[in-house]
């Protein structure tokens, strides 16, 4: 089995790479983003949490790279992976990353149904509660065995319970996220108008999985390392937190670029998605104007519709409230 010195060497490497991987990615979607901006477009509680987190994750492998070179100059490889106060803050940083991660997440269900708090409060208290659990790990590890390179047995269901409870919050939040993709294009299936809406909303519900399921991967097998007391939960923990960065960045990306769906309105009593953005919309196409015909009604409907679309199709927006 591989040794906890090893195991934190090979994961400072891989989280080197992702790191890279990472500033490059957040270069880009910086640019994105102030181009939205300098059109009046950009969403400054998105543009606030991705900044927040890519400091987040920067500060963990600054202090990561601090303690590979100056231990390994004064211990070596032996008693590399041992516990140091840096070390728990490096630790504290990586359920910080998560909580940032999941922050975005649920800021995009928010936006997506409508601004409506409710469908929010399990994911919200599950990431609270598990940052909360984290929080007193870090306190144990500390007070009970503070050079010890991985946390005591007596508090492995504690720390299990903090890396769970995020990962419940990332399958509550995708969930909701694609369950409302889903139920917004329901009735297009059946028709020709409204078939691209149908297309831009299989591209935002496949972004939405595939983030997700980067990130679900990442908690999932960090949860089943610490549960069995594996040494390579030390590869596992540091890979994860750019891992936590990497998968919003790659949604806001997409989302900038218009690949990804955001907003939604109603036509004829039907809730569609419609243009690409972070904040809740809300539109009404083909409402009665009073004295209006039906038959009148419809034919606009479908003229403002088709104008939409346009403007949907190629204009994203990470404008703050109704798009």
């Amino acid at each position: 089995m591989i040794s906890n010195d090893t195991a934190a060497l090979v994961g400072f490497a891989i989280e080197s790479v992702l790191w890279g991987v990472y500033s490059v990615l957040f270069v880009i979607s910086i640019g994105l983003l102030l181009r939205r901006g300098r059109k009046g477009e950009l969403n400054p509680t998105v543009f606030a949490i991705h900044c927040l987190l890519f400091a987040a994750c920067t500060t963990h492998y600054g202090i990561e790279f601090n303690h590979f070179y100056t231990t390994l100059q004064a211990v070596g490889v032996n008693g590399y992976a041992d516990e140091t106060k840096q070390l728990v803050g490096a630790d504290i940083l990586i359920s910080i990353c998560d909580l940032l991660g999941d922050a975005m997440l649920i800021y995009r269900c928010w936006a997506m149904w409508r601004g409506n708090y409710w469908v929010l409060v399990l994911p919200v208290l599950s990431a609270v509660a598990g940052f909360g659990c984290m929080m007193q790990v870090a306190h144990f590890v500390v007070t009970l065995s503070p050079s010890a390179p991985a946390p005591p047995a007596a508090i492995v269901p504690l720390t299990v319970a903090g890396y769970s409870l995020p990962l419940c919050t990332n399958v509550m939040a995708s969930g909701l996220l694609v369950f409302k993709i889903w139920w917004m294009t329901r009735h297009t299936q059946s028709s020709n108008t409204l078939r691209s809406t149908a297309r831009l909303a299989n591209n935002a519900m496949a972004v939405i999985v595939e983030s997700g399921l980067i990130y679900l991967a990442v908690q999932l097998v960090l949860v089943v390392l610490v549960s069995l007391e594996n040494p390579a939960e030390g590869i596992a923990g540091v890979l994860a937190v750019q891992i936590y960065g990497i998968a919003p960045t790659l949604m806001v990306i997409r989302v900038a670029l218009g690949i990804s769906t955001g907003s939604t309105y109603t036509t004829n009593g039907m809730e569609c998605v419609s243009k690409i953005s972070w904040a809740p919309g809300v539109r009404n196409v083909g409402r009665r104007v009073p004295g209006e015909s039906t038959t009148r009604v419809l034919e606009r409907s479908t003229s403002e519709y088709s104008a939409e679309m346009k403007t949907g199709e190629s204009t994203p927006s990470f404008a703050v409230g109704p798009v």
